[in-house]
C-alpha cells in the first residue's frame, strides 16, 4: 500500500483548469487535510475531480444541470466547444467518461451529526488521522470461505473463534477504530448523512437506494472480517452468512440467540426468536400464514428478485449515483426485497426506532447485521457466477471512493473497481450450500390464458400525484402491443416504473404491486400477479426521501399471456406507513439490459 497525506487530484488546463474556474465562475477553493478542492459559491457548487467538472445550482429549484457535465451528452459538449474550446481536449472525443465524476471518498474532518429516526442526532463519526493509504490487492493466498451460520453450531471450533473474535470487538475502547462500537459507526455514518458530498456541502452521501449498494457492503465486511481475524491471530477465519434464502436457514441462526453469547443482542423482535420462519415479504406485522405456504413464498421471491426481475445492471445493483447527484435515486431488487424486509423483521419493534437492526444507524450494533449483509455479498457473486450477471463497466461506479480503517488501525482508501472480484479479496462462499430457489417459478394465479383485473374504469386512480392511504389502482398503457421475440426480450427489458414515491425518511415503509389481479382479494406472493415491493428502512427525520421503483415484467407477461394487451392494470396496496406517500406516476418502459 502507498502511503499519502493527501489523495492525489487532478491537472487540468484550458477553460475548465482550476485557475480558469476560479477567474471565470467566481469559484473560490480551500483545501482540507483530506481533499484538495472544495468549490463554493451562493447560487451554485462546483468541484473539480480528475474527470472533470461538475456543478449544482443550490437556490431551490434543483436544476442539477442534468445533474453535472457527466450526465451531458459529450459529443454536444465538444462540439459546442468549437475545435479549441477546450484547450488539451485533444482524444476527449474517444472517451464517454471523459467528464465522469465518480463519488470521492469522503473527507472525515467534515463529519457531522447523523441522524436517527425520531428526530435525534448521533454523534457516529470515526478517528481522525492524517494519514491515507491507498488499497492494494493482497498477495494470493489461501481463500477464506464464508459458511452458512446454521452449520456452525456443528463446529465448536469455529463458533469458539467467532465468539471471542466478537468479544474481542465489544472489550476494545469506543475510540478504537476496529471495536464493534466504531464498526457499527461506520453504517451510521455513511448510511445516515454524517458525511457531505466533497464540493457538494448540501448533498449528503447515502450508500443505500443506488448502486453502491452492493460494493460498499462489500468492502465494509471485507475491513470487519479481517479485523476478526486479526484479533483472533487467525487470518483465514471468514465471517459466516445468514442463509435466509434457504429453508435451512429462514429463521435467526441459533448461534445468535444465547445471551451468554458475545452474538446476542437484545434488541431484536421477541416475536421472531427460533423456530419462527422468516418472512421475506414481512410488511410490519406477521400475518397468518402456515410454514408450507411461507417457505414457498419465500423461494418464489428469491426466485424473481435474483431471475426474472434481475434482468438489467440497474434493476439488480439500483439506480446510478455520482458527484452532485441528489441521494436516494432508487434501490436495486435485492436491496429492496428482502434485504429491508429482514432489517424490519429483526428489530425490536418495542424501541423508538426499531433498534438495533429496524434503523440505519443502529444496524451494525448487532453481530447479526453482518452475516446478513455477508449473505446479500453472496447474492452478488451467485449473480455473477451462476446467472451470467456482469458487473457495471461505467467510470462513475467503478472509481467512487470510500474510506475504511483496517485490522492494523490504518485508513485505507477503496474503489469500487477493486471488489468485484471475491477470490482477489481473499475469500469465496461455500458452494455446497443448496440453492433451491433457482427454480422456484410463479405460477400465475387464475387458470384461464387471458384476463384484466377486476376492476370496473370508475374504481381507476386517473390524477398523479396521488396520495396512497389507501389502496388504488391505475391502468398504464404499455410501449408495443407486439409480441417480442426472445432476442428483443434479450436486448430490451419491459419494465414497469412507479416515479416520484415520495415520504417522510424516518419511517418504515413498505407497499405492494400487482399487475393484472383481481380487485377483492391480493394474489399469493408466489403467484405471477404479484410484481413486487416498495419498503424502506427509517433513517432520516425532517426530510422527505423522493425516489422511483422499477419492476420488471417481461417475464410476468408471459406468466400471465398478456404480451399483447394495450394496457395492465397495476394496484398498489399499502401495508406499512405512516404520514402521506405520494405517488407522482406510473409508465412502462422499455430498458436497455446493458
Amino acid at each position: 500500500m502507498a502511503s499519502s497525506s493527501l489523495p492525489p487530484t487532478a491537472t487540468l488546463t484550458g477553460p475548465y483548469s482550476t485557475k480558469a474556474l476560479s477567474s471565470s465562475s467566481s469559484i473560490t477553493t480551500s483545501r482540507s487535510p483530506f481533499f484538495p478542492y472544495k468549490s463554493q459559491k451562493p447560487n451554485k457548487q462546483c468541484s473539480v475531480s480528475v474527470g472533470g467538472v461538475r456543478c449544482q445550482a443550490t437556490n431551490g429549484d434543483n436544476d442539477h444541470l442534468e445533474q453535472g457535465l457527466g450526465k451531458l451528452d459529450r459529443r454536444n459538449m465538444l462540439i459546442g466547444l468549437g475545435a479549441g474550446g477546450l484547450y488539451g481536449a485533444a482524444g476527449l472525443e474517444n472517451n464517454p467518461f471523459a467528464f465522469a465524476a465518480p463519488l470521492p471518498a469522503p473527507d472525515f474532518t467534515e463529519c457531522g451529526p447523523a441522524d436517527k429516526p425520531d428526530g435525534s442526532t448521533i454523534d457516529c463519526c470515526p478517528p481522525i488521522t492524517k494519514t491515507i493509504i491507498d488499497f492494494k490487492l493482497p498477495d494470493r493466498g489461501p481463500l477464506r470461505t464464508r459458511r452458512p451460520a446454521q452449520d456452525l453450531a456443528k463446529d465448536p471450533v469455529y463458533l469458539a473463534k467467532f465468539k471471542k473474535a466478537i468479544a474481542l470487538m465489544r472489550a476494545l475502547p469506543d475510540d478504537d477504530p476496529r471495536s464493534l462500537a466504531q464498526q457499527a459507526m461506520v453504517h451510521c455514518s455513511y448510511c445516515d448523512g454524517g458525511y457531505p458530498q466533497v464540493g457538494f456541502p448540501d448533498l449528503e452521501i447515502q450508500v443505500h437506494f443506488c448502486w453502491l449498494f452492493y460494493p460498499f457492503h462489500r468492502w465494509y465486511l471485507y475491513f470487519y472480517e479481517k479485523i476478526m481475524g486479526e484479533l483472533i491471530g487467525d487470518p483465514t477465519f471468514a465471517l459466516p452468512f445468514w442463509n435466509w434464502d434457504a429453508p435451512a436457514g429462514m429463521y435467526i441462526p441459533e448461534i445468535f440467540t444465547d445471551p451468554t453469547s458475545s452474538l446476542y443482542d437484545q434488541y431484536r423482535n421477541a416475536a421472531h426468536q427460533p423456530p419462527k420462519l422468516l418472512d421475506l415479504n414481512y410488511g410490519g406485522s406477521d400475518d397468518d400464514v402456515d410454514d408450507a405456504t411461507r417457505i414457498k413464498e419465500n423461494l418464489t421471491t428469491m426466485y424473481q428478485q435474483m431471475v426474472s426481475k434481475a434482468t438489467s445492471h440497474r434493476l439488480f445493483y439500483g439506480e446510478p449515483y455520482s458527484a452532485g447527484d441528489a441521494s436516494s435515486p432508487g434501490a436495486g431488487n435485492i436491496e429492496s426485497l428482502p434485504h429491508n424486509n429482514i432489517h424490519l423483521w429483526t428489530g425490536d419493534p418495542k424501541q423508538t426506532n426499531g433498534e438495533n437492526m429496524g434503523a440505519f444507524y443502529s444496524a451494525g450494533r448487532d453481530p447479526l447485521f453482518y452475516s446478513h449483509h455477508s449473505n446479500v455479498d453472496r447474492m452478488w457473486s451467485i449473480y455473477k457466477d451462476l446467472l451470467g450477471g456482469t458487473d457495471i463497466d461505467k467510470a462513475d461506479w467503478l472509481n467512487t471512493e470510500f474510506l475504511f480503517y483496517d485490522e492494523k488501525k490504518n485508513l485505507v482508501r477503496v474503489k469500487v473497481g477493486d471488489s468485484l472480484d471475491t477470490r482477489k479479496l481473499g475469500y469465496v462462499y461455500d458452494n455446497k450450500v443448496p440453492i433451491p430457489w433457482l427454480k422456484a417459478k410463479p405460477n400465475p394465479r387464475k387458470s384461464q390464458n387471458k384476463r384484466k383485473a377486476a376492476v370496473s374504469s370508475g374504481d381507476l386512480t386517473t390524477t398523479f400525484p396521488a396520495t396512497l392511504s389507501d389502496k388504488i389502482s391505475v391502468e398504464v398503457a404499455r410501449p408495443s402491443t407486439t409480441k417480442r421475440t426472445s432476442e428483443q426480450k434479450k436486448a430490451q427489458d419491459e419494465v414497469l416504473v412507479i416515479k416520484g414515491i415520495e415520504f417522510a425518511g424516518n419511517e418504515p415503509l413498505k407497499f405492494d404491486v400487482f399487475v393484472n389481479d383481481d380487485a377483492d382479494s391480493e394474489a399469493g406472493k408466489d403467484q405471477s400477479e404479484f410484481a413486487g415491493s416498495f419498503i424502506h428502512v427509517p433513517h432520516k427525520q425532517g426530510k422527505n426521501i423522493k425516489t422511483n421503483l422499477r419492476l420488471s415484467i417481461t417475464k410476468l407477461l408471459e406468466e400471465l399471456d398478456a404480451e399483447t394487451d394495450t394496457s395492465l392494470v397495476v394496484t398498489l396496496v399499502p401495508k406499512l406507513g405512516k404520514g402521506p406517500i405520494t405517488i407522482g406516476g406510473f409508465s412502462i418502459e422499455l430498458l436497455n439490459t446493458t
